[in-house]
Parts: C-alpha cells; sequence; structure tokens
C-alpha cells in the first residue's frame, strides 16, 4: 500500500505534534517549513484532522494547532483510514454485472481489514 502525500503529511504533521510539550500550540506555518509543505496543502490537511478530532484548531491572536487527545490515543490505522481515499475498485455500485462470480471484493475488504489490524496498535507518541 502507498499513502498519498495527504496523508504522508497528515501523519508527519501529527508527530510534529506528539513530539511537542503536551498542550503546546504550534502553527501551520511552522509544520510547512518543518516539512517543506505548501502551506495550502497543510491547511486541507489540518482541517480534516481537525474535523476529525485529531488536532484542535484555535484561531485568534493566541491561537495555533495541537493535538486534538493524547499522543497515546492516536492511532495510526485510524488516521490513515481517515485520511487515504482506499476505494481501490467501486465494489459498492448497486448493480454489477459479475457480482455472482467476482471474489474481487470480499479479497479487498479482507486486506483492508489486515492492513489496519496490522496498524492498529502504532500510534504517534
Amino acid at each position: 500500500m502507498q499513502l498519498t502525500s495527504f496523508t504522508d503529511y497528515g501523519l508527519r504533521a501529527l508527530i510534529y505534534m506528539a513530539s511537542l510539550p503536551e498542550g503546546k500550540m504550534t502553527s501551520i506555518t511552522e509544520v510547512t517549513q518543518v516539512y517543506g509543505v505548501s502551506r495550502n496543502h497543510m491547511v486541507k490537511i489540518i482541517n480534516q484532522l481537525s474535523h476529525m478530532g485529531f488536532v484542535e484548531a484555535i484561531r485568534g491572536k493566541n491561537g495555533g494547532i495541537r493535538l486534538g487527545k493524547p499522543a497515546a490515543d492516536i492511532i495510526v490505522g485510524e488516521v490513515v483510514r481517515a485520511l487515504e481515499p482506499l476505494s481501490l475498485v467501486n465494489c459498492s455500485a448497486e448493480f454489477c454485472h459479475i457480482t455472482p462470480a467476482c471474489r474481487l471484493k470480499t479479497c479487498i475488504k479482507s486486506s483492508d481489514r489486515t492492513v489496519f489490524e496490522r496498524a492498529r496498535p502504532s500510534y504517534t507518541g
């Protein structure tokens, strides 16, 4: 499995925030400078991580970003599942001509479960 740069930088941003003293705020600009990523790209990543509760984003003069929960509670597999567009084939369509003879859907679901189960014990902290 190859991760998109969106997911890669999302994980890196979480790791960076986990490396800071607990509760310390940082900025999107700081994270982009550390990893050499465009600010616009990182804004989209942080926005999605924030909506999912992995990041807390606070606006204003004293605002910034920080982890939305303790690093030990952030499971890499959950972050990847939340950020990664994993539909390799559209097996969720209502109608498919080969459904009665197709074993691909079961195989893909099984491999997805395996990947995420192996990533479950991993965390950013």
